[in-house]
């Protein structure tokens, strides 16, 4: 008896720590932004949202920050009427929104999880580790922004933009293409 209670206790568990599949909800959570504000997942039902993790000090963060790419993406999502949230996990910036205004960051906020509890939620392990939801409220993407797992920015201009792609096809009301590939980048430190 006592075998199986542990069992089940155990299923359980790793179920509830489980990170979100390809046509499910994803998990709900409330968080304050750099500036300050509360943001919740919920506020943004009905839309396309996307979940980047960040970290200003990673240098496949810094690849797409230092070009000007990612708030040029930030920018297309954010005006064909997606949300793009900027996630910080695992790790106190000194000033995570100083950081932010120096990478120019775009996203309609700057999430801070130094808790990690978004990121263990999602499963995200890497910058920049993304995430995308469609207006439905389901996960339809998740995995790297792009197809070169590279810290050179030189790679942005021939790798294709998984993120992007996923964005364009869940606003026009279709699965995107590639729903599921291996993120890459530094590791969140939780």
């Amino acid at each position: 008896m006592k075998k199986l209670l542990l069992l089940v206790s155990l299923l359980w568990l790793s179920q509830a720590n489980a990170a979100p599949e390809i046509g499910q909800t994803p998990p709900p959570f409330t968080a304050q932004t750099a500036d300050g504000k509360t943001v919740k997942l919920s506020d943004f039902a009905g839309k396309v949202v996307v979940l980047e993790w960040y970290n200003p000090e990673c240098p496949f963060s810094r690849k797409f920050y230092s070009t000007g790419k990612m708030p040029e993406f930030q920018k297309q999502a954010i005006a064909q009427g997606a949300i793009w949230l900027s996630i910080n996990s695992g790790g106190k910036i000194s000033d995570l929104k100083s950081s932010a205004a120096a990478d120019h960051n775009a996203a309609t906020a700057v999430v801070d999880d130094a808790d990690g509890k978004i990121g263990k939620a999602y499963g995200a392990k890497t910058t920049p580790h993304c995430f995308v939801i469609s207006k439905d409220g389901k996960l339809i993407y998740k995995g790297a922004i792009d197809s070169v797992p590279s810290p050179k920015p030189s790679d942005i201009s021939g790798a294709t933009n998984y993120v992007m792609a996923a964005v364009t096809a869940s606003l026009a009301g279709k699965m995107p293409a590639q729903t599921n590939t291996k993120p890459y980048g530094c590791g969140v430190k939780y």
